[in-house]
């Protein structure tokens, strides 16, 4: 008996006679998980945001700080503001891949792909701004704080932002052509897998296995040309 192949359906709305397809279904647990990664990356940049305040108490002696010391602290207040940056824009774009957002709200779909490089600028320039501008700062202390600040506003915008967003769209559509099959992905490997036997699979010690939404998050999006070639064929 020849193999069933899928075929690309399209759904037509029968009040309307529209055309459109299918839309993407989360699972209430990825919903839970996305909302709840979501919620964690606003506090920690919250706590990113706190930790730049205060370096910028230190800067203006608010919070008093021995002027040989003073580059410490504030070294360290980026640091722990780096690193909170980062934490919180890599569960962000985890949650994008659990929940993503629909490319038919522009604004929505911008934010929600950009927040972690918005945390970003958020809690580095205001700090960077007034290192630059401030007069009674150590000449030496302002020229190495702000040049910290500054690798660590790139470093931190590199990590947040999400190269390859995927939309809501874009979930439809691999749900609609996987199915409740199976799909197939490696460690190092950017795509997911139709076929277990595909050519491109056959040197991994190492196979992943999983449904269509466990491939998303794990940033495996995009599927294998050569799997779509054999499916079509």
């Amino acid at each position: 008996m020849a193999e069933k192949k899928n075929v690309k359906r399209e759904f037509v709305e029968a009040s309307t006679g529209k055309t459109g397809s299918r839309p993407a279904v989360v699972t209430a647990a990825n919903k839970k998980s996305a909302t709840t990664k979501r919620i964690v990356a606003v506090v920690l940049w919250v706590l990113a945001l706190a930790a730049e305040v205060g370096a910028i108490l230190i800067l203006n002696g608010i919070w008093y700080i021995p002027e040989e010391q003073k580059l410490y602290w504030l070294i360290g207040a980026l640091a722990v503001d780096l690193i909170l940056v980062i934490i919180g824009s890599q569960l962000w774009k985890k949650s994008n891949r659990l929940d993503p957002a629909s490319k038919a709200s522009k604004v929505k779909f911008f934010l929600w792909n950009n927040m972690g490089l918005i945390a970003s600028v958020i809690c580095f320039l205001p700090l960077i701004i007034l290192l630059l501008t401030n007069k009674d700062l150590d000449g030496k202390t302002k020229k190495i704080a702000t040049v910290v600040a500054v690798i660590v506003l790139i470093i931190a915008s590199l990590f947040s932002i999400d190269f390859d967003p995927v939309s809501a769209e874009d979930l439809a559509e691999a749900q609609q052509t996987v199915g409740t099959g199976s799909v197939y992905w490696t460690r190092f490997g950017k795509s997911y897998h139709l076929d277990p036997d595909c050519q491109t699979l056959q040197n991994s010690a190492v196979v992943y296995q999983g449904t269509i939404e466990e491939a998303f998050e794990a940033n495996r999006t995009d599927p294998c040309d050569f799997c779509a070639l054999e499916q079509a064929g």
